[in-house]
């Protein structure tokens, strides 16, 4: 199948996937839910903003943002790859290597990196801007990669892990995993913790490899691919994995949210729930937006509900972030939603601009950092 024909079918399950189609006619739409009035318990200013450049618009990936030692990373699929200073929005640099970035920038170990729509990995000073090496995968990179040991993990969009020497780009390792006929337009970003790279794949497992050669410490599937159809039989990982201590925490589509011991990947615990996003925790909650659009916040000990808001059914909700005492989500309008951790209440709610928040906010210092499908690069400040 041409590759063209592959994304359109994948962003056509994605869409069937949030919600907004209940069958195939045409004509049979979930209304995104109407925003109900409230009077907000929280008071959120807007910092500043900028304009990135063109924006991913319906490409279907999720180009969020990095932090390092004070500066804002961000890339665009028309070329551009900025740094701002977090505090007040200033342009520290600019670079314009005529790349597709497909993906948020990583940053860590001081190096940044980012992949491409044409399979190409790239690093730089994340202080200057400066290019330090370029590398070669064998399909685009549509998950941000992650940094950690002295190794750059990148997954390319045909099921391929790869390890990169974060000094020079050399290759050390390469795992393959065969993709499954349908999946979502998505891909979740590898974590590294505990000398481990952790992995969601799309066929519904979860893999832990040794991070400096790539072998293969477990191996658990927490998804079954079940259903008449290959549209029901999805059951992809795209969200981002969470690690904390010697737990993991991964939410699967058309299934559920499970809690992995890291060191052998034993479930502890599972949770019938469907979501296409990933997860957040934050004390002993762990938080997460179904694929209908309902925001869920569970018992991290065993997976129970401690509360849930379905006011904002149908929304496209993104992955939720912790901003202080709420928890705040992105939608498919512009909005961001932000939550009371303790009851799931409507707090404070702002518009950023009119097209969808995909990439998860990133929150530092007190400010929360969101970035548009339109280019549009913003920060948020609670309180008096």
């Amino acid at each position: 199948m041409p590759w063209r024909l592959v994304l359109v079918v994948a962003l056509a399950a994605l869409l069937g996937g949030c919600g907004i189609f209940k069958s195939s006619k045409k004509d049979a739409v979930d209304e995104p839910a109407e925003l109900v009035s409230f009077t907000p318990s929280l008071k959120v200013s807007r910092g500043w903003a900028s304009g990135i450049g063109k924006g991913e618009g319906r490409l279907g990936l999720r180009m969020g943002a990095a932090l390092a030692e004070g500066r804002i990373h961000v890339a665009g699929p028309d070329g551009k790859l900025l740094a701002f200073d977090a505090g007040n929005g200033r342009s520290l640099w600019r670079a314009e290597p005529e790349l597709r970035w497909s993906a948020g920038p990583a940053v860590a170990e001081g190096t940044l990196v980012a992949g491409t729509l044409d399979g190409e990995v790239v690093a730089f000073n994340p202080e200057t801007g400066a290019e330090r090496w370029r590398a070669k995968v064998s399909s685009e990179v549509i998950g941000r990669p992650a940094i950690g040991s002295g190794v750059a993990v990148v997954r390319s969009n045909d099921g391929r892990v790869y390890g990169f020497n974060i000094l020079d780009g050399e290759r050390r390792w390469v795992h393959s995993r065969d993709m499954p006929a349908l999946t979502l337009r998505g891909m979740s970003s590898p974590v590294i913790a505990s000398g481990a790279v952790f992995l969601g794949h799309d066929s519904g497992e979860v893999v832990a490899l040794r991070v400096d050669d790539g072998s293969v410490l477990w191996e658990q599937r927490i998804a079954e691919a079940e259903g008449r159809s290959e549209l029901e039989r999805m059951v992809d990982i795209d969200g981002d994995l969470v690690v904390s201590g010697s737990e993991l925490y991964v939410a699967a589509y058309n299934s559920r949210v499970v809690a992995l011991d890291i060191g052998s990947g034993r479930a502890l615990w599972d949770r019938d729930l469907s979501a296409y996003g990933g997860l957040v925790l934050t004390g002993d909650s762990l938080l997460v937006s179904d694929a209908v659009g309902t925001v869920w916040a569970l018992d991290r000990r065993n997976g129970a509900s401690k509360w849930r808001q379905d006011g904002l059914a149908h929304r496209w909700l993104g992955t939720p972030a912790v901003h202080g005492e709420h928890v705040v989500v992105g939608d498919l309008e512009g909005y961001l939603h932000w939550l009371d951790l303790r009851s799931g209440e409507m707090a404070a709610r702002e518009r950023v601009g009119r097209k969808p928040l995909r990439a998860t906010p990133l929150v530092d210092d007190g400010r929360l950092y969101v970035v548009d499908t339109d280019g549009k690069l913003a920060m948020f400040r609670v309180g008096s």
